[in-house]
């Protein structure tokens, strides 16, 4: 054991003090990092709706043109096939 002079005294408390800041701090850094954490989870989850949305939006888009063009191609394939009809 050391010592009981002012120089080891001082580097006692010094050492002490440094170990109990850490300890003191840890609680809190545990909460910070969790937060952090959860916040990170939680923008990943609202970017990905936000992707699917968009993504789900643009499928919508083109099966909506493709039944529009389907509707304005019977029509011209109607009167094609009359038109074979009374040629023949």
């Amino acid at each position: 054991m050391a010592d009981n002079t002012a120089v080891n005294s001082q580097i006692t408390d010094s050492v002490s003090q440094a170990n109990l800041s850490v300890l003191g701090q840890a609680p809190a850094m545990g909460l910070g990092n969790l937060y952090m954490a959860t916040s990170q989870a939680l923008a990943n989850a609202a970017h990905n709706a936000t992707s699917y949305q968009q993504n789900m939006n643009i499928i919508a888009q083109a099966a909506t043109t493709q039944g529009v063009a389907l509707i304005y191609s019977v029509d011209t394939a109607s009167l094609a096939a009359a038109t074979k009809h009374v040629a023949e």
